[in-house]
């Protein structure tokens, strides 16, 4: 049997999100896409129970997290998507959603210009595989999701950023997925500690690419959160952040 696990390649951290996304994506535009791994990953509980922390190891997301802030959320006052960014940042003709989309897609994915027109992946959050064959049913069951929803990020410390740090948390790669359009608006704005992805293979990778995002652009954690994540992180504990290189 196989589990949907999912491999992300590290992202090389430091470059505004644009410039990442138009020498990556243009580059390696599979760079993200799913690896199915059988159900003795290196990262299932079982594998790691054994597994002995360096505590100066600092790409583990489980040492990582200890160095977040914890504070509680501050007010929703002032939030507006478009105090993030206003459309998808346009790259080499192609837009970021398009670029997102291919990316996961992978190998698998027929283009009709920028857009993905067939294709299958393993959708990550319920962990089914999909296939689809028109751009009418990527756009009715697909949403780009942020890993850090924007309103949470908002009332954690991204209202404090410059309108230019904002603009590169929200079309950064490392703060997108596509993602099941029902699953998606389940999550809405909610952090680890009131939704995590059904598709529990998943949630390994899921918290720790909340913990690199939440680290790169200096966001806080609450409690809860902080809580949360820990519980599915001491499952994996070889679990690494991703784009702080």
């Amino acid at each position: 049997m196989k589990s949907g696990r999912y491999r992300m390649r590290r992202i090389i951290g430091g470059l505004s999100a644009l410039t990442l996304v138009a020498a990556w994506l243009l580059l390696n535009p599979a760079s993200y896409q799913s690896e199915p791994l059988s159900a003795s990953s290196e990262n299932s509980p079982e594998n790691n129970s054994s597994v002995e922390i360096n505590p100066s190891d600092q790409t583990l997301a489980i040492n990582v997290l200890e160095t977040l802030e914890i504070k509680g959320r501050a007010p929703k006052t002032g939030y507006k998507r478009t105090e993030f960014y206003k459309t998808w940042p346009n790259i080499d003709g192609c837009n970021l959603r398009q670029r997102i989309i291919k990316r996961e897609v992978g190998d698998s994915a027929k283009l009709d210009g920028c857009d993905v027109v067939a294709g299958t992946f393993v959708e990550p959050y319920t962990g089914e595989t999909r296939t689809y064959n028109s751009k009418a049913e990527f756009s009715k069951n697909i949403q780009i999701d942020h890993i850090v929803a924007l309103s949470d990020a908002w009332q954690k410390g991204a209202q404090n950023l410059s309108s230019e740090r904002r603009y590169e948390l929200a079309t950064d790669p490392l703060n997108l997925v596509a993602a099941d359009s029902s699953a998606n608006q389940q999550k809405s704005d909610g952090d680890a500690a009131t939704w995590l992805p059904k598709n529990k293979a998943f949630r390994c990778q899921y918290v720790a690419r909340q913990v690199s995002v939440k680290k790169k652009y200096a966001l806080w954690v609450s409690q809860a959160e902080h809580d949360a994540i820990k519980d599915i992180l001491n499952t994996c504990p070889s679990e690494k952040v991703v784009g702080l290189e």
